[in-house]
């Protein structure tokens, strides 16, 4: 048998609306995104753990976090936690949801 190169949708978008590309691209699109994991109280406890270890010892820290429909990772050295506000603010001002860590680590 011989092969056929099919091209997938892309040979179909010159007859599309352009109503139906964009659909298909934000579909495309919603594949990508990547759901927030549900933490349990000892993830949870372990994360404030190592936060306050960090803060009281002004460590490096690598800290893994969800923003957007994805995964994202910061390293730096923790300035400030804000219990009232749920953030923490690094020394480069960036700030992070205590809701959005999803893991910590030590350097």
């Amino acid at each position: 048998m011989s092969e056929v190169n099919d091209r997938g949708t892309i040979k179909w978008t010159a007859m599309m609306l352009p109503e139906h590309i964009q659909l298909l691209n934000k579909m495309w699109k919603d594949k990508e995104k990547k759901a927030k994991p549900m933490l349990d109280e000892q993830e949870l406890e372990e994360i404030n753990m190592k936060l306050q270890l960090a803060i009281h010892h002004h460590l490096s820290v690598e800290i893994k976090y969800y923003s957007n429909y994805d995964y994202k990772m910061m390293k730096g050295k923790i300035k400030k936690i804000d219990l009232a506000d749920k953030y923490i603010q690094l020394e480069d001002y960036t700030r992070i949801g205590l809701m959005d860590i999803l893991d910590v680590d030590m350097e």
